[in-house]
């Protein structure tokens, strides 16, 4: 059992700033902060509108589309729970609504990963949690 917790990934626990979020990754959406007042969209939330300082927001649903801004093939064990992926890859995702999102790419080799390669979302469940995951955008999607 203890080997088990051990090895076990560490997952994100909602807050009250950030159920939106998880509650809509659960549902397969993938939501966004919109400021009502200057339309600026920003991930991860936060009180105040960076561009204007507003505080009034409205959640969006994003297209969960986007593009490889940059990336990073880790090939050293830095949580035991990642053991078994080794080498994986961490990927910062430039979303087409522009916030940026820190995630994985799936569906495609640590190798043939580009910058600038467009990806769409997916979800990778676990119990009561949904994560953002990013697979390679197909021309016939």
């Amino acid at each position: 059992m203890a080997d088990t917790q051990a090895r076990s990934k560490p997952l994100p626990e909602a807050d009250e700033a950030s159920r939106p979020f998880y509650d809509g990754a659960l549902a397969g959406r993938l939501m966004l902060m919109r400021c009502d007042d200057c339309g600026t969209v920003r991930l991860p939330s936060r009180r105040h509108c960076d561009r204007c300082l507003s505080t009034e927001t409205t959640w969006v649903q994003a297209s969960g589309r986007g593009s490889v801004r940059t990336f990073a093939v880790m090939h050293r064990v830095y949580h035991p729970g990642f053991a078994d992926e080794v080498p994986y890859n961490i990927a910062v995702v430039e979303l087409a609504e522009g916030p940026r999102i820190v995630s994985n790419l799936v569906g495609v080799s640590n190798a043939d990963i580009r910058l600038g390669m467009p990806v769409e979302v997916e979800w990778e469940r676990h119990n009561d949690v949904a994560l953002p995951k990013f697979r390679p955008l197909t021309s016939d999607r």
